[in-house]
This record gives C-alpha cells, sequence and structure tokens, in this order.
C-alpha cells in the first residue's frame, strides 16, 4: 500500500496496526484516537510529553505506520480529520466558528477577528517577564543582532529587523540560507541571533543554532513550543499563542502573535535608552522627509 493510501485511512491505519504496537507505541495510539483534533496541532515534543513516552517512540510509531515522519503524520491527522468534516479542515481558531461558504461578510470577519485576538491573548498569557528581561539584555548589550527564520518566519524576521533598525543600527536580517550560515560562522560572543521559528523543529533551525553555540554566539528563539529542539538550544525562548494546523502555513493569527512578542521586546528596548531611541528616530523621520508627497 503506498503512502498516499496510507495517509487517507491514518485512524483505521492506526486501528489495524495496533496490536502490533509496543507498549510505548500504544500509549500514543490511546493518544492520538483519543485527540484527533489537537494532536495535529502539536510538536513531536509535547506530543511525547502527553503520551508519556520518549520522542524516539513516536517516529518509531511513525514508520510504523509507513509514513516518513512526524510532518507527515501530522499531514495525515490533517487530511482524515477534514474527511470527517466534510472536506474541512478544522482550526484551532474555529473554536469561535469554522469558516464556512455560507458566512456573510460580518461573520467571516467577526471569526477572523476573534481568531486573531484570540492568539493575542494566548501570546499575552505566555510572556514570561524574566525572558522577556533576559532577551533584552541580550540586545541591549550586543555589538550586532541578526534576525533569521525560514520560510513565512523569514519574512518575520526581516520586519523585527526592520521595526528595530527605527531606533538601533545594530539590527539587520539575513534570508539566504547560505548566507546565514556564513554570517552566524564569522559571529562571535558579543553577537545575537534572534530566531523566527513556529514550530522550533527544522533542520535550518538546528544547523544554525549548533553554529552559534559553538561560535558562543547568544541566540533567541520565538517559537510557539517550549519543548521543540529548537527551544533546548536557544538562551532566551520566547513563546507566542496561536495554534495552527498543517494546512495552515504561516496562518496570519500566528503572525499575529509573534508579531506581538516582537513588540514586546521593541518597546522594552526602547525603555531602556529612551533618549538615544528617540534621537535615532528623529534622524530618520529628517531623513525621510523629502521621500513624501
Amino acid at each position: 500500500m503506498t503512502e498516499a493510501v496510507q495517509i487517507g485511512n491514518i485512524f483505521a491505519n492506526i486501528s489495524n496496526n495496533y496490536f502490533h504496537l509496543t507498549v510505548s507505541e500504544k500509549k500514543v495510539a490511546d493518544y492520538v484516537l483519543a485527540h484527533k483534533t489537537d494532536v495535529q496541532f502539536m510538536s513531536i515534543s509535547e506530543l511525547a510529553y502527553e503520551s508519556g513516552v520518549a520522542e524516539a517512540t513516536i517516529s518509531r510509531f511513525c514508520r510504523r505506520l509507513k509514513l516518513k515522519g512526524y510532518n507527515a503524520f501530522k499531514l495525515a491527522l490533517a487530511k482524515a480529520t477534514a474527511e470527517e468534516h466534510g472536506g474541512i479542515a478544522p482550526t484551532m481558531a474555529g473554536q469561535e466558528g469554522e469558516i464556512s461558504p455560507q458566512d456573510t461578510i460580518g461573520e467571516l470577519c467577526r471569526k477572523l477577528y476573534n481568531a486573531q485576538t484570540t492568539a493575542i491573548a494566548q501570546s499575552m498569557e505566555l510572556v514570561r517577564p524574566e525572558q522577556v528581561t533576559k532577551a533584552v539584555d541580550l540586545l541591549c548589550a550586543a555589538r550586532r543582532v541578526t534576525c533569521m527564520g525560514q520560510g513565512g518566519s523569514m519574512i518575520l524576521a526581516e520586519e523585527a529587523s526592520h521595526i528595530f533598525s527605527t531606533v538601533s543600527p545594530k539590527f539587520g536580517y539575513m534570508a539566504d540560507s547560505h548566507r546565514q550560515a556564513s554570517a552566524v560562522a564569522l559571529m562571535g560572543a558579543e553577537d545575537v541571533l534572534m530566531f523566527f521559528s513556529y514550530s522550533g523543529s527544522t533542520k535550518e533551525l538546528m544547523e544554525l543554532t549548533q553554529l552559534a553555540l559553538e561560535r558562543g554566539t547568544k541566540v533567541i528563539l520565538i517559537t510557539r513550543f517550549s519543548r521543540s529542539p529548537g527551544a533546548a538550544q536557544a538562551d532566551v525562548v520566547l513563546q507566542c499563542g496561536s495554534y495552527e494546523g498543517p494546512f495552515q502555513l504561516g496562518s496570519m493569527p500566528a503572525r499575529m502573535a509573534q508579531l506581538f512578542v516582537v513588540d514586546v521586546l521593541y518597546n522594552e528596548f526602547i525603555r531602556r535608552d529612551p533618549d538615544g531611541c528617540h534621537r535615532n528616530q528623529e534622524l530618520i523621520a529628517n531623513a525621510l522627509v523629502e521621500k513624501h508627497i
């Protein structure tokens, strides 16, 4: 049976293979079948924690189902759950109501508004003042701060670099993956890498943070998952709210949640040196006067 067929029948596949699973793998299967929708929004670390098993067990469980890895497993869950809901992939933001073809524009706006305000509210609950303080300590002391990410997270990294560059010249970003590696290779203990990764578990993140560790460079990670592999390698972890499923690549609520965290850092950075930051803002504003009609 091909992987595509397996994906379409993931719940039946789990049931059919249940008695061939190890005791630990059965714990995973039991949790997945009892929390079909929730699991697709969880990191491998969170599922391992909730199931009471090691991450390696989750990986073996996925291979047992003839899937390439955990991301393929979550995609299978999302597809199967969508089929159970008539072809509509459920979203955690849908707690306020799933968006449907029958919605009026007003109803559509209300649901999107609720999803985004919920994401910011979740981020507010996840704010840890001591982590914010530690992060801004690093930003203030740094010689150079470089913002990075991949895919949609790179857009957020560029936005963070832009907003901070309005008050300090030491912020920048690097988009190309090869140039990212080159930049980190030349960093030192006086530099800071600010990395954006919703999952906290991409290959590029792990490679770059490992390289930063070897260089003595401090790493600030903005992510959804505090138990992710990337979080284990970061000096400071700042959590954002919002849940994003496999079909929601760079959802707006997730972006708003991360931008809220950036705004917290930005304003605390200004509070450390209000005169210097306001002076830089005025210099930039004067330089841009002639750009406007």
